[in-house]
């Protein structure tokens, strides 16, 4: 018997007949689908292609100059990496100890049930309004009162770097609150009583078998986190970011004939999200920065892509660790 081979077509055809609306939603769905992708691949075409003639070692490594006008954007660059550095360091360990808590010590009781509500409501407040929370509550508030209880001169209580990596901290907190716990909750509850039925205290199995388990997860909240902070603006307008800075956010400690370079989280800074927004509204010839523009925005993307696979790579190994690929 030989069995005549069908054509596509007409095998749309029969799924039409046999389920219309299925069909449609599902067609609907992957029209949104590549939608999406060719406006994404048009975008990051266009970036690339005007922006790659920009990028050098000397636009990278160099300073800007001529009124913003020429020269590079490393001073961007490396405020950029310092305070994503930082906010992953304020960010990280509270969001994970905070997830832990939630999911593995706290209560099933109305008082958990209201926090789990206002982390996720924390997640969709506009960023402009963390920044004005940070001007009022680290800066006006934590900033000022340092100096005043040890009666130096201003020197805290003003727009610093390590205030805008708080404020950020904050803004990207519910992310890694939120992957942390579904992680968390991902571990078998089987693995935990056979670690208690070996003897192990609660915190002993939380370290040795739940957090190993969940550190993929936590690795995917923190790499959400990077993506969201390294790309923020409206929340370090008040807090630190300065129109032009040539100079490095650093310091030098000295030991003897010895001198220790350390980022200075009192200073101002440049940021590369910022510095393209005033290329792109405040400079007195924007057509002039146009190139300036792509190359900086870029580098921005390449930074930020190249953290991400960095995490990923570990967010494998972990996964391969732990026998799950």
């Amino acid at each position: 018997m030989i069995v005549k081979k069908r054509s596509f077509f007409e095998l749309q055809i029969d799924k039409i007949k046999k389920d219309p609306k299925g069909f449609f939603f599902i067609s609907l769905m992957r029209f949104s689908f590549y939608l999406v992708l060719i406006v994404l691949l048009m975008i990051l075409g266009k970036i690339v292609i005007e922006g790659w003639g920009v990028v050098s070692f000397e636009f990278i490594f160099s300073e800007p100059k001529n009124n913003m006008t020429e020269g590079g954007i490393w001073p961007a660059i490396f405020g950029t990496l310092a305070v994503t550095f930082i906010m992953v360091l304020f960010a990280v360990p509270i969001g994970v100890f905070s997830a832990i808590y939630l999911s593995e010590y706290a209560k099933d009781s109305f008082l958990t049930r209201i926090i789990r509500t206002a982390i996720n409501n924390l997640a969709g407040v506009p960023s402009i309004v963390f920044g004005l929370f940070g001007l009022g509550f680290f800066i006006l508030f934590v900033g000022r009162g340092i100096d005043e209880f040890f009666g130096i001169p201003l020197l805290f209580g003003q727009p610093a770097l390590i205030w805008a990596s708080a404020t950020l901290s904050v803004l990207v907190l519910p992310i890694v609150i939120v992957s942390t716990l579904e992680a968390l909750n991902s571990v078998p509850k089987s693995h935990r009583d056979a670690a208690y039925g070996l003897g192990a205290t609660k915190w002993q199995t939380i370290k040795s078998v739940v957090l190993p388990q969940a550190r993929p997860g936590i690795l995917t909240g923190t790499i959400l986190a990077v993506s969201r902070g390294m790309g923020e603006t409206a929340p370090i307008l008040f807090l630190g970011c300065a129109f032009f800075l040539p100079h490095l956010p650093v310091a030098d400690f000295g030991i003897g004939d010895y001198y220790i370079t350390f980022i200075d989280p009192t200073q101002q800074f440049m940021y590369l999200a910022y510095h393209i927004f005033i290329l792109a509204t405040q400079s007195s010839n924007p057509t002039l920065t146009l190139p300036l523009q792509y190359g900086s925005t870029l580098v921005l993307i390449s930074l930020t892509l190249l953290l991400n696979i960095t995490a990923i790579i570990f967010r494998y190994r972990f996964r391969k660790a732990i026998g799950r690929i």
